[in-house]
């Protein structure tokens, strides 16, 4: 059989059709600023998420660094989540290219950063100290979508301080689909968000940085410094146009498998559910017991991401149906039978 692959929702294949829609691509060099798809998918999420200009990148880390290299300067600070994805996950990017230090803030449990301590943590102006000058939240963390009010709160809280605010939207429209809303009533209360295509929505490759025009003509400069200049790259573009005309709405089956999942695990003996948020699934597993879990799930050609920490993630994406679903929890039941 195919394996089941749970490990992230970064795993997803092309599907047939959206295979079709980069065969039918139209390209131009991107450099130069003339791949029609690729200036139709930066206007479109501009146009959706309520910014004046996008800029396609070829990764989420990417899209991030750039984002912080536009706001940024050397010597400058981010606040940002101690478990962030743009502070643990990235390589240390921002300080590598920009010399922007982070200062790194502890989550709460649902996924905020607590305004009080952010608040404290803005330095004085003083030559002692680097500049505060940006706080990046991310969207979902863990799986969980940030608060609305909370939003709103931080916004206030950067206007009052002089910050910019920033989104590691990664995953926004499953943090939009969750809560209900159009990703423009999440956005809205960003300076710049990051929306990365090949996680739920399916597309092989790729993330939308979107912004001011003059922000994201900065980020420009930066992308081609680091790299990130494709040329042709409408076929990459065109993927993405689909997974929004195709792959959104569909976000809310990702989230229903997750939840199954968690409630049909909840009766495994060995196997404790820690939580479940959007397509997200995190269970704890005895320590002693990984390598045997390791091996068991291989045998059943399941992939799950296993380390050392009992705390073990599940993603549910666009190739998980209900039938692997249901191959799942039977290994996961045979797997305490053996224990």
């Amino acid at each position: 059989m195919d394996w089941i692959d749970l490990r992230s929702d970064t795993v997803t294949r092309p599907t047939a059709a959206m295979r079709e829609a980069m065969l039918r691509a139209e390209v131009g060099d991107d450099v130069y600023g003339e791949d029609p798809t690729v200036n139709a998918l930066q206007q479109r999420l501009a146009d959706e998420l309520g910014f004046e200009a996008g800029l396609f990148a070829p990764s989420g880390t990417q899209a991030n660094l750039l984002a912080l290299l536009a706001h940024c300067q050397r010597g400058d600070e981010y606040v940002v989540g101690m478990d962030a994805h743009t502070y643990k996950y990235e390589g240390g990017g921002a300080a590598v290219f920009g010399s922007i230090q982070p200062q790194p803030i502890v989550h709460a449990a649902d996924g905020t950063l607590p305004l009080e301590v952010v608040a404290q943590a803005i330095k004085p102006h003083d030559p002692h100290f680097a500049r505060t000058r940006l706080l990046c939240l991310e969207n979902t963390w863990h799986g969980r979508p940030l608060p609305h009010d909370y939003l709103r709160e931080a916004r206030a809280l950067c206007d009052r301080h002089g910050l910019a605010l920033h989104l590691d939207g990664a995953r926004l429209y499953n943090a939009a689909v969750a809560d209900g809303v159009a990703p423009r009533a999440i956005a809205r209360h960003f300076d710049s968000v990051s929306v990365c295509l090949s996680k739920g929505l399916g597309a092989p490759v790729g993330s939308v940085l979107l912004g001011t025009r003059a922000l994201v003509g900065e980020a420009r400069r930066w992308r081609k410094v680091a790299g990130g200049g494709m040329r042709q790259a409408g076929l990459l573009a065109a993927a993405g146009l689909h997974a929004l005309d195709h792959h959104v709405a569909r976000l809310a089956d990702d989230h229903r498998r997750a939840a199954q999942l968690a409630a049909a695990l909840g009766d495994v003996p060995g196997i404790a559910v820690a939580g479940q948020h959007t397509n997200m699934l995190f269970i704890d597993v005895p320590a002693e017991r990984l390598a045997a879990l390791r091996q068991h799930m291989d045998a059943a050609s399941i992939r799950l991401s296993i380390g050392y920490a009992p705390r073990v993630r599940l993603v549910t994406h666009l190739d998980i149906g209900d039938a692997d679903i249901a191959h799942v929890v039977q290994a996961f039941h045979a797997f305490a039978r053996a224990g």
